[in-house]
């Protein structure tokens, strides 16, 4: 297959590879998604061959604007109408009751359906100009999400129709998600709506177990990024908690020429191989770069990568929940 690289004066081209079954990457404000007719179950299982992803995780419904919502759920509750007021557009999904309409192939079985309103134009118009579209992120399952079109065309050149050059994603991590289906609305993937803005619109917010932890024996994935390892690179990743002192004297000692360290700016000079992931108390900037930085360790030819374990609060907790998952959970207290 060959691939067509379009700008984003040719939207019209990618919305009618949309129209007729096929798959294009576009950008959005927070990776790049690998888009499909949402309402085409033939269509949407080209997503899962392109990725190589298991068809028992679920997609999200991306749209553009808010009156097709009510074809795409069973139900728009209050809070749930609270949350769109306040954060749609923009890196927030909500998992709802699904309405007859969503292919299996979307929800994965389940009865329910995630759905977010991206912010990104590039995004919006082709939303707009095709129908709601069901994308995850546009990178190989497992590897890291893709925040450039460099980045998608590394995955996925010769694998999809077509990937629209929107330029650099600006959040950097995936949407969050919340679910409003179950007794308290609960998160299960971090973003960058934080976990403190959510209560703060709708009260009580429980956090998933699987956002910190592996999810457990025989559970279905309700959202995108709960399967056990997610957003790894070739290289072995591995995350060291403690203080900056023995986080610097453990890599000292167990490092060689082909490990890297994901450091801040201010630390960099302590080591030898680095991939700087931005200053020390800019987490916006760590969500921004923490893919590009994984995919570079990659490209420079390491085969481990050492990082900090990052704070657990904020945008924080979706940059510690990527990583996390990343390192396949492997964390050494130093």
């Amino acid at each position: 297959m060959k691939t067509l690289l379009l700008n984003k004066n040719e939207i019209d081209i990618a919305a009618d590879i949309i129209k007729k079954g096929g798959i294009v990457a576009m950008p959005t404000e927070t990776v790049y998604g690998l888009a499909a007719d949402a309402l085409n179950g033939e269509a949407v299982a080209k997503i899962f061959k392109a990725k190589g992803r298991p068809m028992d995780n679920p997609l999200i419904v991306h749209i553009s604007d808010i009156k097709q919502i009510d074809m795409l759920v069973a139900e728009f509750s209050d809070k749930a109408k609270k949350l769109a007021e306040k954060f749609w557009p923009g890196p927030l999904t909500i998992v709802l009751p699904k309405s007859d309409i969503i292919p299996d192939e979307v929800s994965a079985g389940l009865s329910t359906v995630a759905i977010r309103f991206p912010s990104h134009p590039i995004a919006h118009e082709l939303i707009a100009k095709s129908s709601p579209i069901a994308a995850p992120s546009a990178n190989l399952s497992g590897s890291p999400s893709p925040t450039t079109v460099r980045h998608v065309l590394a995955d996925m050149d010769g694998r999809i129709d077509a990937i629209i050059d929107g330029g650099d994603c600006e959040v950097g991590v995936e949407s969050t998600v919340i679910t409003l289906t179950e007794d308290v609305p609960t998160l299960l993937r971090p973003g960058g709506v934080t976990l403190e803005q959510l209560r703060a619109e709708i009260g009580e917010v429980k956090v998933h177990p699987a956002v910190l932890k592996s999810l457990g024996k025989g559970m279905k994935a309700s959202s995108p990024g709960m399967k056990y390892k997610h957003y790894s690179p070739k290289a072995e990743v591995i995350l060291l908690r403690g203080s900056e002192q023995g986080f610097c004297e453990y890599i000292k000692e167990n490092s060689d020429d082909k490990t890297a360290v994901l450091c801040y700016e201010e630390e960099k000079d302590s080591f030898k191989n680095y991939i700087v992931l931005g200053k020390r108390d800019d987490e916006v900037a760590h969500a921004h770069r923490l893919f590009t930085c994984l995919r570079e360790a990659d490209e420079d030819g390491y085969t481990r990568i050492y990082a900090h374990c990052p704070r657990a609060e904020g945008i924080g907790l979706a940059v510690y929940n990527r990583i996390l998952r990343a390192a396949a959970f492997n964390v050494i207290e130093v």
